[in-house]
């Protein structure tokens, strides 16, 4: 059996994550263990979307972040590592200052990647294994800068749309009407166009926590009066009683509400009556990625 290790560093908007994983090759079978995850909860998006500027104070965290980082990485020791940092990054006008800052300090190179690129890390990598080939499905990962959509039929990306409409922007009431609109527009025209029912695929956090309230296992159907019962249920409760009596986090405890408004307006306008939560985000594609190019790679040796 051959055993490799990976890193994926995934800059939100919301929260910061380290994962190292695991990949263990015996024969045929390839399986992915999960070793260590930290999530930082450093809300850069706030700052980045009301000032389109990151603080000295958030930087600071960021750096202690991504040097504490550093040193988990000199200790696991993984064959490949990938940082890629999102929406905060993209609309900061310091973004490419830290990036070059974080570089010199820790060694660690970052990208900066579009709405459809971070998509495309997910999809591409644990999405279609999870799709029925005779079914329709829109992708749907809702971060707190953007949401991304992608329709998929027969295991193929038909169409894919980037929307400057996430939960952060949301609380802070930074989406204006129009590019709700536009949202509202693209999808119904899926809707419209489409000859199947549409299944939606959730990825996120905050669907990830609506799947655990739910008490559904991952991959497991939610439906839509599941998902909208929960919304409005969180929504009549104030962020401290969402702490309390459901024991969110604080930092989870008050997006949780405009993601699940983005979450049943999407599945509304599609009329999609189901949604599945795989068990991938953005740093389980970046693991599967840095697995095959190691792969590919040590193909030719």
């Amino acid at each position: 059996m051959k055993a490799y290790r990976f890193a994926a560093i995934d800059i939100g908007s919301n929260a910061v994550r380290l994962l190292i994983s695991n990949v263990f090759e015996e024969g045929a079978r390839l399986t992915f263990k999960k070793q260590s995850l930290v999530r930082v909860p450093i809300r850069l998006g706030a700052d980045a979307f009301l000032k389109k500027h990151l603080p000295d104070e958030k930087v600071e965290e960021f750096l202690h972040s991504m040097h504490a980082f550093k040193h988990l990485l000199e200790v696991y020791k993984p064959d490949r590592m990938r940082a890629l940092a999102t929406s905060a990054f993209r609309e900061a006008d310091n973004g490419i200052e830290l990036v070059n800052r974080v570089f010199e300090e820790t060694g660690i190179k970052i990208e900066i990647i579009s709405g459809r690129e971070e998509a495309e890390v997910v999809y591409a990598n644990g999405i279609r294994e999870n799709m029925d080939a005779d079914k329709t499905y829109l992708y749907m990962d809702v971060g707190g800068g953007s949401t991304e959509l992608t329709l998929f039929h027969q295991h193929q990306a038909v169409t894919s749309q980037s929307f400057n409409v996430g939960s952060i922007r949301l609380l802070l009431g930074m989406v204006p009407d129009e590019d709700w609109q536009e949202m509202k527009r693209w999808v119904k025209d899926l809707q419209t166009n489409v000859s199947q029912e549409i299944a939606v695929i959730g990825s996120g956090g905050n669907i990830n926590k609506y799947n655990k309230l739910l008490m559904k296992d991952y991959g497991e159907a939610l439906t839509y009066e599941e998902i909208h019962r929960l919304y409005k249920r969180l929504k009549g409760m104030s962020t401290d009683e969402r702490i309390q009596e459901l024991y969110l986090n604080p930092d989870r405890a008050d997006v949780i509400v405009p993601a699940g408004k983005i979450f049943t307006s999407v599945m509304r306008w599609s009329k999609a009556e189901v949604a599945y939560v795989p068990k991938i985000g953005v740093s389980d594609g970046v693991i599967k990625m840095l697995y095959d190019e190691h792969r590919l790679e040590n193909a030719f040796l």
